[in-house]
């Protein structure tokens, strides 16, 4: 049976690594932000914006435990989503390549799907968490609105880079010499 086949069982062409490249550069988007901007650096949480926020979400002071502990708790709320989208495109990856499974890993048209999924997540999550919502901010403080907007810059950068990224590579066929059907690529 071939890695990409057509609903009857005819082979359609190659395996397309465009969801599966934009799911899971969603979820490793977001657990860069998580791990980086939430744990690390401790800029913000969830919920840090909460005592100025748009939708009257109770304020928890992340400089008290008890603040500390429920943005923590929406903290792995928000990481529990990551972890899914990283588990779904990693599902459906498998089940396009089911031969030659290595050489996908090397391939400049997943990774560009990759940071296209990247992009993708700083946009959604800035627009929504830091704009319309305003539960979080980048970094809050007197420049909040600049690091708000840089991040959607960002965004919006790696989406225009992994989409060049992802047009330079081959596409990914894992059994070469059966030539795809007419409209279909990686």
């Amino acid at each position: 049976m071939t890695a990409a086949t057509g609903r009857s069982g005819v082979r359609a062409g190659p395996a397309s690594l465009r969801l599966p490249g934009i799911v899971l550069g969603v979820g490793l988007g977001g657990f860069v932000d998580g791990i980086l901007l939430h744990q690390l650096l401790q800029w913000h949480h969830m919920l840090t914006g909460t005592d100025t926020d748009n939708i009257g979400v109770k304020y928890y002071n992340p400089d008290t435990v008890s603040g500390l502990e429920m943005n923590t708790v929406w903290d792995g709320l928000f990481h529990t989503v990551c972890w899914l989208a990283v588990l779904i495109g990693l599902a459906v990856l498998y089940s396009r390549v089911t031969h030659r499974r290595r050489r996908v890993w090397t391939s400049r048209v997943l990774w560009g799907w990759v940071l296209v999924g990247w992009g993708v997540f700083n946009l959604v999550e800035g627009i929504i968490d830091h704009h319309i919502l305003g539960i979080h901010h980048v970094h809050g403080g007197p420049h909040q609105m600049w690091w708000d907007i840089a991040f959607l810059v960002l965004g919006a950068v790696l989406m225009v880079v992994g989409y060049l990224v992802q047009r330079t590579g081959k596409p990914f066929d894992p059994e070469p010499g059966v030539p795809p059907a007419r409209g279909q690529g990686a």
